[in-house]
């Protein structure tokens, strides 16, 4: 009963506390706001239970407006805020962001829509190219549904499309053009004259249409870097195995040294190219000395070699007497 006293004296004498004043509705200086309408707890702080009620339209998705603080107040009213505190701020600054959608966005979910339902292997080979021209898009940046088509042909023979796509939050988009289904192929970046060597810088890797892609386009540089054009080649052309060979050692008509190689003996003496050839190839030669087209196979130091075994061109000798019986 003491105890019970004593605490009474005690809280008696402690001060009275006042219950904390709730915190004033004040204007907000900028805002950024999701969906199509602004609410009352987007541009007033403190504003309590109707915080999450609408009093104005939402800019368009990317955009930025301004409304006034007059316009707020008068806005509020109506909702049991009395006394907003404007903080002597003239407009508030209201935002709407996205997220953008770009055009090659777009050409991106076509691809893959249309390779999918048509069974075309990787997206990534398609070329597409929309007829009409591409804008970005805004869409609700918390939005990360893909785009959905509602409808989608696509002719494999034309390889011309028709579709329509629904992107989240906005209403469907119609779209026509092609897809290309693409292979990648090397090609030359500038003309070549026959037997001109290919460098690193002649050739790129580009992405042609598959049905004019052969199996014998090349598609690696280093398969042509430091051969030689077989052919003049023009620029833009894909390359094929054919359209290559080793540099050229020795052009026709042009003076080259004669090798004779048979066991036990060498002899050289001077010729005169009758074609070009690279390392390795059996080329015609004509022996100054003899008068006689020979065939040789061209060596490293650009010697023409003739060894024994080698089938030699002797349309251009004497006929050999025919022998006749009685």
């Amino acid at each position: 009963m003491i105890r019970t006293a004593a605490l009474a004296l005690l809280i008696a004498a402690l001060p009275a506390v006042a219950p904390a004043e709730p915190a004033r509705p004040a204007l907000k200086r900028s805002a950024v706001v999701t969906g199509d309408l602004v609410r009352i707890g987007d541009l007033v702080e403190n504003a309590g239970i109707v915080a999450d009620i609408p009093i104005f339209r939402a800019p368009n998705l990317g955009d930025s407006g301004t409304v006034s603080a007059a316009s707020v107040v008068q806005a509020v009213r109506p909702h049991a805020i009395v006394g907003l505190d404007t903080r002597g701020i003239a407009e508030v600054t209201v935002t709407r962001p996205s997220r953008v959608i770009t055009g090659k966005d777009i050409q991106a979910e076509l691809a893959r829509l249309i390779a999918e339902q048509y069974g075309l292997g990787d997206p990534a080979d398609l070329v597409v190219t929309v007829e009409r021209e591409l804008r970005s898009l805004n869409i609700e940046p918390t939005a990360t549904a893909a785009p959905r088509a509602l409808r989608l042909t696509y002719d494999m023979r034309g390889e011309r499309f028709d579709a329509l796509l629904e992107f989240p939050g906005l209403r469907p988009l119609h779209f026509t053009g092609t897809a290309v289904v693409t292979a990648p192929a090397l090609v030359t970046t500038r003309a070549l004259a026959r037997g001109e060597i290919i460098g690193r810088a002649d050739v790129a890797i580009e992405r042609r249409p598959r049905a004019q892609v052969g199996r014998d386009l090349l598609v690696a540089a280093e398969a042509v870097i430091g051969r030689a054009a077989r052919q003049s080649l023009r620029a833009g052309q894909p390359l094929r195995g054919s359209d290559v060979m080793k540099p050229e050692l020795v052009q026709r008509d042009t003076s080259v040294t004669l090798v004779y190689r048979a066991p036990g003996i060498t002899l050289t003496v001077r010729g005169k190219t009758n074609e070009g050839g690279a390392e390795g190839d059996l080329i015609s030669v004509t022996n100054l000395q003899s008068k006689r087209v020979i065939q040789g196979i061209v060596a490293p130091d650009g010697s023409v070699v003739v060894q024994a075994g080698i089938p030699r061109v002797v349309a251009n000798l004497d006929p050999a007497p025919v022998r006749t019986e009685r």
